[in-house]
């Protein structure tokens, strides 16, 4: 059951990358990401509170429990990771084009794979491996196509920050599963409900004092903020997506270098946008990208059987 929730997480995370490259066409990036998560944080705040002032959701997955200082410390920390992980995504994905940025994330589950090694003991089994190598090897056809953009992958400034993005991505993929698993898997056994709505409420705190202090004072000499119905479907889609991200890391046996993976498949719906709706260049070199990274994701379901 795990891995259905990590797969219907993929499938959000990829609209929520259309509707955030269609926000950031000719806008500001900083008042985009402030009100992606002061949406993000309005849509879960009455869970908050109707579970702190009625009963009406006690037993329920939308209950959201209470924590001491001490845990609510911990998510400010996730936050501000995830914070500066989402600036360099949107500034290399405003400058490049969807097809290139969305499967370039499938570096992070390479980096979540060496920290669950290290932090949780999780071994892969033959398929998993064979997944695993199919995504290296689509990485290095990606970056083929990208040169025939004028892309170039190790010079171009906005590869890199994607790069950095991805690395702090994985941090927090790591911490994430630390936070909700259970106390037998060796984690904080923390309620899903509670890390989404609190980390989200935290981070729409650190991206006002960013938008306060980085962007308000030059508002009127670099790009301008334009509103777009986009900006909520951003918010509406992420939310979504970790919400299954999260309970699909709360539940017994999960996986976090599988389910990191997994999360990459969103590609498959980021493509399809960017070729439908943003009519980008030389899909049919990425085409054959995107299947070899479709049938890694095969052999990773094999192997979770």
């Amino acid at each position: 059951m795990w891995l259905f929730f990590a797969f219907f997480s993929a499938a959000m995370l990829g609209c929520y990358d259309f509707c955030k490259k269609h926000a950031l066409r000719s806008n500001a990036v900083i008042p985009v990401l402030f009100l992606n998560t002061l949406l993000s944080s309005l849509f879960l705040v009455p869970f908050v509170i109707m579970s702190a002032t009625t009963d009406t959701l006690d037993g329920s997955i939308f209950r959201v429990a209470s924590a001491d200082w001490k845990i609510h410390g911990a998510i400010l920390l996730q936050a501000i990771v995830v914070t500066a992980s989402h600036l360099l995504n949107y500034y290399s994905m405003k400058h490049l084009p969807l097809t290139i940025v969305s499967p370039i994330k499938v570096t992070r589950p390479m980096m979540v794979l060496l920290g669950a090694f290290l932090a949780f003991g999780e071994h892969l089994n033959f398929w998993h491996w064979m997944g695993f190598l199919l995504t290296i090897f689509s990485f290095v056809i990606l970056s083929r196509s990208g040169k025939k953009e004028g892309i170039d992958f190790w010079h171009s400034r906005w590869i890199w920050m994607l790069f950095g993005g991805a690395m702090l991505g994985a941090f927090c993929s790591l911490n994430n599963k630390y936070l909700v698993a259970s106390g037998a898997d060796g984690g904080a056994d923390l309620d899903p409900m509670f890390v989404q709505s609190w980390y989200y409420i935290y981070q729409c705190l650190v991206m006002l004092v960013v938008l306060l202090v980085l962007w308000w004072p030059k508002r009127h000499m670099i790009t301008r903020f334009h509103w777009t119905w986009s900006i909520i479907g951003v918010s509406l889609f992420l939310a979504i997506s970790d919400n299954a991200y999260f309970y699909s890391l709360s539940m017994p046996g999960a996986m976090i270098s599988v389910v990191s993976l997994v999360s990459r498949s969103s590609v498959v719906v980021s493509f399809l946008f960017g070729a439908i709706f943003f009519h980008e260049k030389n899909l049919r070199a990425k085409a054959v990208d995107l299947l070899l990274l479709l049938l890694g994701m095969v052999f990773l379901y094999i192997g979770s059987l």
